[in-house]
C-alpha cells in the first residue's frame, strides 16, 4: 500500500497463519465472509483521518481514539469492539527506547484497524509472519499477538539498562565522578519512563482476561494472562532497575560527602599547625623598635628553628590523640 495515503497494510487474514494484501478497491469490496480484515493505518496522514472518519463501522469514540494523540494504555469495549491503547519501546535507529510508540487498536471480531504515528517493529513482526503463514489466525489471535510482541520486544532494552547499572555498580566502588552520576541520571529517568506507560499497560492486559467479548476466544483469554505475567516481571524489574539506582546515588553521595569531609578534616589539620606559626610569624614580623633578636645574626635561625619545634609538637599531640 501506499504509505502517503495514510494506509500501510490492507491484508485479509486466511484463517490459516497467512494473509492476502488487498488493493484500496478490494477494501471497498470486502466482506466478512472474506476473512478478518487488517487495516493498518498512519494516523498523522489526513487522508487516514478522512477515512477513519466516514467509515461507518466506527462510532464517535472509536473515531476519536483511533486518531488521538500520546494515550496512555488502557482498553475499553463498546458494542462488542474493543478499543486498546499499547505502547511498546522505540527500537528504530538513533532513537531513545523510553521514547514509547503508541499504537492504538480497535477490532470488532471480523475486522482490526490500528493506528500508528511512527514504525514499530512489531507490527512489522506481525505483518512478516503473516506472509510466512505462521501469522495469526483471527482477530482475537491477533491482538493477543501483538501485546505479546510489544512486551517481549521491551526485554532486550531492560537488560541493557541492568548491565548498564551493573557497570555502575562497580565503578561507584571506586569513583564518584560526574560521569558515572550522569549515567546513573540516564538510567534513572529511563526507568521512570517505561514504567510510566508500563503500569497502565498492565492494568489494560488484566481488563483484556476479564472483558465480556463474544469474538475473544478462551484459549486467548488465557495467552493474555500469560503476557500479563511476563510484563509483571518487566515493571518488577523495573523497580528492582530504580530500587538499585538509588541505593547507588546513595553510594555516590556518601563517597563525596566522605570526600569533602576528608579534604576539609585535612584542611582543618592545617590550618590548626599554622596557625600559631602564623600568629608568630606575624607579630615578629611587625616593623617596630624592641622586637628580640634584631642584632643577633642568629636570631632568624633561632627563630625557624622554635617554629619548626611548635609544628612538630603540635604533630605528636594529634597522633597521640589518633586526630591524624
Amino acid at each position: 500500500m501506499d504509505d502517503n495515503s495514510g494506509l500501510i497494510h490492507a491484508l485479509c487474514l486466511d484463517g490459516a497463519g497467512g494473509a492476502r494484501a488487498l488493493t484500496a478497491a478490494e477494501v471497498s469490496r470486502w466482506a466478512p465472509e472474506d476473512g478478518v480484515l487488517w487495516l493498518h493505518l498512519n494516523y498523522s496522514s489526513p487522508e487516514a483521518v478522512d477515512w477513519i472518519n466516514h467509515d461507518a463501522r466506527l462510532e464517535s469514540v472509536s473515531r476519536a481514539f483511533l486518531v488521538a494523540e500520546d494515550t496512555r494504555p488502557r482498553l475499553t469495549s463498546i458494542d462488542n469492539a474493543l478499543l486498546l491503547a499499547l505502547r511498546g519501546v522505540n527500537l528504530n535507529p538513533h532513537s531513545d527506547p523510553e521514547d514509547m510508540i503508541g499504537v492504538r487498536i480497535w477490532a470488532n471480531g471480523s475486522v482490526i484497524i490500528t493506528t500508528i504515528r511512527r514504525m514499530l517493529l512489531s507490527i512489522s513482526d506481525i505483518s512478516s509472519s503473516l506472509e510466512k503463514g505462521k501469522g495469526p489466525r483471527s482477530a482475537s489471535e491477533f491482538v493477543i499477538e501483538l501485546s505479546s510482541r510489544l512486551i517481549s520486544r521491551m526485554g532486550p532494552t531492560l537488560e541493557v539498562l541492568e548491565e548498564m547499572l551493573a557497570d555502575l555498580e562497580e565503578q561507584t566502588l571506586g569513583t564518584g565522578d560526574a560521569k558515572v552520576r550522569r549515567q546513573l541520571s540516564t538510567i534513572r529517568r529511563e526507568a521512570i519512563v517505561l514504567r510510566r506507560y508500563l503500569a497502565p499497560q498492565r492494568e489494560a492486559m488484566y481488563r483484556l482476561y476479564d472483558e465480556k467479548i463474544s469474538w475473544l476466544e478462551e484459549k486467548d483469554r488465557l495467552h493474555s494472562r500469560e503476557v500479563t505475567d511476563h510484563l509483571l516481571r518487566h515493571i518488577e524489574n523495573l523497580d528492582s532497575i530504580r530500587e538499585r539506582a538509588a541505593v547507588i546515588h546513595e553510594e555516590l553521595v556518601s563517597n563525596l560527602s566522605e570526600q569533602l569531609n576528608s579534604r576539609m578534616y585535612l584542611l582543618a589539620l592545617i590550618t590548626t599547625i599554622f596557625l600559631p606559626l602564623g600568629f608568630l610569624t606575624g607579630l615578629f614580623g611587625i616593623n617596630v623598635g624592641g622586637i628580640p633578636g634584631s642584632d643577633s645574626k642568629f636570631a632568624f635561625a633561632i627563630f625557624v628553628s622554635i617554629l619548626g619545634g611548635i609544628a612538630l609538637v603540635l604533630l605528636a599531640l594529634f597522633k597521640r590523640k589518633k586526630w591524624m
